[in-house]
């Protein structure tokens, strides 16, 4: 579906905003995002929010203090994400970083198990004879499960960043920024940045409490940890807001140093990515991808356990498994979203308000990304399903922008009780489960929320884009100076620009990507657009185009250049 170009719209001052040594183009695009202050986009790490405000986090820190004195079983119960399998990671590495000897984690199996901490996984638990469960990533919904564990005399840590419900589950201790009373001021963390501030906290106690003099320890630099809590950060899709990007800038910059674990040079390299270039972009499309297909076909311990090592040639071992799943995971998706749009384009989508799918055959970790890709498609928010069990069925929710739709489910919760069996999330995700033979209507009440939640502007396929690039704004070194002024990602988007070129080449690349040589006045670009529409283009009468488009550095045998990413392309002829 065609986006319509719209130019963001700027403050007025937005010329005297931010310092004058800024570039004047910078600094347009910052205002384009809300900053109004230099300080905004200081990303340096002594910027990072201090977790003194995270509600119950020095409760966390003394539990785990009181455990680690008598060094006491540790488990972490983990998520079959990215996220979940980043903060798996920070938890089992900061706990050994801080002296911690009996440390171990379980995560749940996507398809023989449910989500989080369940009662059937505190049964798993108990073979570990913990007398400590730290939950990450998940846990803040799981309320049969941490009761189970309570009963069965497991201390339980709760840290988490999905949205709770009414009522809290009976840990010991939660810390979750977006719990009730909690004045965190930022409640965009991911699970990974969580557990991070909760070791940050643990470290502090210990600290306090002479632990590393007494046992002869170095005080660990938990900066250490922020690539994986990057990774985690970027893949989970949470806004980037100002504290996020101070995490995510300082972990790009472990990982482009060589300075980051083993597993994620290990993920870049069986992916072909240069180190020292990785963006945001790289992360969730090559990194967190290759991880979450271990979740998404087989056991995600495959994903933290390459996290885990500290042994290169283990790491890219288990690169490689995970590298093989996903190109499994890729034709899966395939043919998922083959039959998904032949059935969506007879039925025409667009006149509904959401989008709900459901074939028996569809693969049940993949139908998170097949909805991500009719979302995308059709602009509208989506939920696929798939088949959970022979009564239920197991669905994946993406959303548009203003649309929250963990809000929605928790409206059809209210509209229609019991109709949905369980269900989690936050503003862009969510997962549930309903009956099968509610499936109708389920997709009836959904819509009809969605009614009267959405503005009809909301459904408007919306590309923002920052204007137009002077033709001595389009060189390589403006380029770098973009790709160094992020981190960029959700909520804070990748310059984007938007302008007429003249067409001078264009040429059909594998039957789907179309590469292009595009003229604005005496300069020529070479661009190129991906899985482009192949009844529109090559348009070999088309010699002028609306282009939106982004800045890339192409490096080909050492070499960089200027090059064009196409978002979209229309002829203007």
């Amino acid at each position: 579906m065609n986006k319509t170009i719209q130019r963001r719209q700027l403050p007025a001052n937005w010329h005297t905003s931010l310092t004058l040594d800024m570039h004047p183009l910078l600094r347009r695009i910052y205002a384009g995002r809300g900053v109004v202050n230099s300080t905004d986009v200081d990303h340096r790490l002594a910027q990072l929010l201090n977790y003194d405000g995270l509600l119950n986090v020095d409760k966390a820190a003394l539990l785990v203090v009181q455990i680690l004195r008598q060094q006491q079983k540790i488990l972490i119960v983990g998520d079959f994400d990215a996220d979940g399998a980043t903060s798996t990671a920070v938890a089992v590495r900061a706990l050994k970083m801080l002296g911690a000897t009996n440390v171990a984690f379980l995560v749940p199996n996507r398809f023989s198990g449910g989500y989080g901490l369940t009662p059937e996984l505190v049964k798993l638990s108990l073979d570990f004879q913990p007398e400590l469960i730290i939950t990450v990533d998940n846990g803040i919904a799981n309320h049969e499960g941490v009761l189970a564990a309570k009963n069965a005399g497991i201390k339980v840590i709760i840290t988490d960043h999905h949205l709770p419900s009414a009522t809290l589950p009976v840990a010991d201790v939660i810390v979750n920024p977006n719990q009730y009373n909690d004045t965190f001021p930022s409640k965009n963390l991911a699970g990974v940045g969580v557990i991070f501030y909760v070791m940050l906290a643990v470290r502090r106690q210990l600290q306090q409490d002479n632990w590393f003099v007494s046992h002869g320890l170095a005080v660990p630099n938990m900066s250490q940890l922020l690539d994986l809590v990057a990774l985690g950060t970027i893949a989970d899709l949470v806004p980037l807001d100002r504290n996020n990007r101070v995490l995510v800038n300082y972990g790009l910059q472990l990982i482009r140093q060589q300075k980051c674990v083993p597993g994620i040079t290990a993920l870049l390299a069986v992916a072909g990515k240069n180190q020292a270039m990785v963006t945001t972009s790289d992360l969730a499309y090559v990194v967190a991808s290759r991880l979450n297909a271990a979740g998404r076909l087989d056991d995600m311990s495959i994903g933290i356990n390459c996290l885990l090592t500290d042994n290169v040639v283990l790491a890219k071992q288990q690169a490689l498994t995970l590298d093989s799943l996903n190109q499994d995971r890729r034709s899966i998706e395939q043919e998922m979203k083959s039959s998904a749009f032949a059935a969506l384009d007879k039925l025409n989508p667009t006149v509904n308000h959401g989008i709900c799918v459901f074939q028996e055959s569809w693969h049940q970790g993949v139908i998170g990304i097949l909805a991500a890709r009719i979302k995308d498609h059709y602009h509208r928010p989506t939920i696929v399903f798939a088949a959970g069990s022979a009564t239920e069925l197991k669905g994946s929710a993406r959303s548009i922008p203003n649309v929250h739709i963990r809000d929605v489910l928790a409206n059809i919760t209210v509209t229609a009780p019991g109709l949905i069996k369980r269900f989690g999330g936050h503003a862009m995700a969510a997962g549930l489960t309903i009956q099968r033979n509610d499936f109708v209507a389920f997709t009836r009440i959904f819509n009809e929320i969605l009614a009267g939640y959405l503005d009809p502007a909301a459904l408007q396929n919306v590309l923002y884009s920052d204007g137009d690039l002077l033709e001595t704004e389009l060189t390589l070194s403006i380029a770098e100076m973009l790709a160094n002024s992020g981190p960029w990602g959700q909520a804070f988007p990748e310059p984007m620009f938007d302008d007429v070129f003249t067409v001078l080449e264009q040429k059909l690349l594998s039957g789907k990507h179309l590469k292009l040589t595009l003229g604005k006045g005496a300069r020529y670009i070479k661009a190129i657009a991906f899985n482009i529409d192949n009844e529109h283009w090559p348009n070999y009468r088309c010699q002028m185009a609306h282009v939106a488009y982004r800045l890339d550095i192409n490096t080909y045998l050492k070499q960089r250049n200027l090059q064009l990413i196409v978002e979209q392309i229309n002829s203007v002829n």
